[in-house]
Parts: structure tokens; sequence; C-alpha cells
């Protein structure tokens, strides 16, 4: 069995009557796992199941292993976290463990606290992902001098304006130069893995299609 021995905190912890108990050592067998700590650090949420068991509640039976520590049948590879927090405050999570365990085990518990920042934590993760699953798609579209102010000013869909590429003239009737430009516009779009992509990308395309132009 793996024991972990932190927080020597030598406080004091009220009972269920309001008097006070001793910070003594609390053995914890969470599945298999054997764990130590102190009543002060279970005692840390007044609400939760392990502030309860520290008060050895009437209300609250469990069982307790030839060692003497409690029973609890939960994932003891969760359980580290969640006990690490009601010692210093903070979640740390190791990459190989998922925020949603957390707050499982938090909700368990009954953590108010911890149940929030995991809560939060699944959060900035789902938005990081989001945004790294978007990508910004180029289109290059041709026009006359005339057309240019028509299209930028009916632009919809997402789309927006990034840049103007003046490639001189391209035809004239009589003595009129007739000026022709390339508009480069732009849309945030789902990244799809693997799949087709028949849009320009690259903004270096713009120069190489002026490039041939002239």
């Amino acid at each position: 069995m793996a024991t972990e021995k932190m927080d020597v905190n030598h406080s004091s912890c009220p009972d269920g009557d309001g008097k006070a108990k001793n910070s003594q050592w609390v053995k914890l067998n969470v599945g298999g796992t054997l764990f130590m700590t102190t009543r002060t650090t279970l005692c840390r949420d007044p609400k939760s199941f392990l502030y309860r068991l520290c008060q050895e509640d009437p209300d609250l039976h469990s069982d307790k292993d030839e060692n003497g520590a409690y029973l609890i049948d939960r994932d003891p590879t969760y359980f580290g976290p969640v006990l690490n927090y009601l010692r210093h405050g903070k979640l740390v999570i190791n990459k190989d463990l998922a925020e949603e365990g957390i707050l499982e085990e938090a909700e368990f518990y009954n953590i108010t606290d911890l149940i929030k920042l995991a809560k939060e934590k699944i959060q900035e993760r789902v938005a990081k992902q989001n945004q790294s699953h978007m990508k910004n798609v180029y289109r290059v579209l041709q026009c006359s001098e005339e057309e240019l102010t028509q299209m930028v000013s009916t632009m919809s869909d997402g789309w927006k304006f990034e840049q103007l590429v003046n490639i001189g003239s391209q035809y004239n009737y009589g003595s009129e130069d007739h000026a022709e430009f390339l508009c480069v516009v732009s849309k945030e779009c789902p990244n799809i893995v693997n799949g087709p992509d028949n849009e320009p990308t690259d903004r270096a395309k713009v120069l190489q299609q002026k490039g041939s132009r002239m």
C-alpha cells in the first residue's frame, strides 16, 4: 500500500458539538491505498463528507480496516489531488488525469469550492480546444476599381476585409485606364482534420498572383 504523510498542523478542529479536537493524524484507506493527513485538513470544508468523517458522525457509517483506517470505496488516483487541494487550496492535476475525474470526486465528497474550481478548469480546457480547432481561411478576389466599393460594402457571412493589392491596369478603353485590384478577405472556420481544404490559406499566394499578372 502507498502511504502519504504530509501536513503536520497542530491546530484544532471543532466537533459536532462545537468543542475542539486535537489535530491528530487520520488514516484513510481509499480504494486500497493508504493516505494519512490531519483532522484540520479534512475539516477545511464543513459541508463535506470528510468533515463528517472527522466528527465520527453517528449518521455516517464508515468501516475501518485492520490498521484503523477509514475505508472509502473510491479511486485513489483522483483522491490525491482532492486531498492536496484541502491541504493548500490549489488544484494541481497531473497531465494523465482528467478534470472530469476530479469533478466527480469533488462532488462525491461534497467539497464546494473544489467543485467550482474543477468546472472552471473544464471550461478553460474546452475553450482552448475550440480555439485550436478554428483556422483563418483566406480568399483572393480580383475586381475592378468600379466593383471594389460595392464588393467590400456587401461582404457578409463572417467574411472581413484584410488587404488590398493594386495590380495595375489590365485593359483600357480609349484613353482611360481601368485599375484592377486583388482583394484579400478572411473568415474563421472550423479546422477539419484530414478534410478537404479548397480555400487558399497562405497570404503569400497574394504576392504570387500579383507577380503573375504584372
